[in-house]
């Protein structure tokens, strides 16, 4: 009976996590069940390098960055991901240990597995596996991405990168993030944050006040933005999974 509910809840609900929705019904219904729904707070961190994944999280309405730590102190963002994946890919390579530091950027809900969980799931439905590497893939293009555009384009250009990024994953043009963080973010000092977010206000892409951002002009901020953002969303079209016909509809946890 307790499954029977659980199933009829579910099919009220609509679509949470790309990744998810592209399993077939009753094995994602499987899958849903072993699942929590948490929600995540921003500034929580998830994973620090080193520490043991004993946790996979599958975002809905949250978004978590992948940083690492460099010497002097600090953090360089390397990597996004929102509900077009998940966090905690090192599993599928074996690795049980975290290289990077994933820290929630933008709060709301997910769905957490356990890894043993995870890893089971992905053994009984080899082409779901098979999904997931291709997701891993195009993460690993975007971490060689960011490392080529974190060195050779200016400020603006990346800062107008990252905000079309997280408004990909927020899915709405109001989000929130403050100047340090951008700072942390792009490796940059905050004058210099503060400069880039200036000209882009300035040119009327962006809307900036005490860390409230409102994209004004998508298009406009694409054209400010360097050929990464173009290249990104390209590589992920290539690798988008698609979603169930006649799916699941489900909820984003705690709605």
């Amino acid at each position: 009976m307790a499954r029977m509910a659980s199933a009829k809840r579910l099919d009220r609900l609509p679509p949470t996590n790309r990744l998810l929705d592209a399993l077939p019904r009753e094995p994602c219904l499987r899958l849903l069940e072993a699942c929590t729904p948490v929600e995540l707070t921003r500034g929580q961190s998830l994973y620090e390098p080193g520490t043991p994944l004993r946790f996979v999280y599958f975002p809905t309405s949250s978004y978590v960055c992948w940083m690492i730590p460099v010497d002097p102190p600090g953090v360089l963002e390397v990597g996004l991901v929102g509900n077009e994946g998940m966090v905690g890919l090192p599993l599928l390579l074996g690795v049980d240990r975290s290289p990077l530091r994933a820290r929630v950027q933008g709060a709301g809900h997910a769905w957490r597995l356990g890894a043993d969980a995870f890893l089971q799931a992905c053994s009984s439905n080899v082409a779901w596996c098979a999904l997931l590497r291709r997701y891993l893939q195009a993460c690993i293009w975007q971490l060689a991405q960011t490392a080529g555009c974190t060195r050779f384009h200016v400020v603006e250009q990346r800062l107008a990168r990252w905000l079309l990024m997280t408004q990909d994953r927020a899915h709405q043009g109001q989000f929130h993030v403050t100047h340090e963080s951008l700072a942390s973010l792009l490796g940059v000092r905050r004058v210099g944050v503060t400069k880039a977010a200036t000209a882009l206000q300035q040119r009327g892409l962006i809307r900036y006040h005490r860390g409230d951002v409102t994209v004004l002009d998508r298009v406009g901020l694409m054209s400010a933005s360097c050929g990464c953002y173009r290249i990104d969303c390209e590589r992920a079209d290539l690798l988008r999974p698609a979603t169930r016909t006649g799916k699941v509809r489900r909820l984003a946890p705690g709605s």
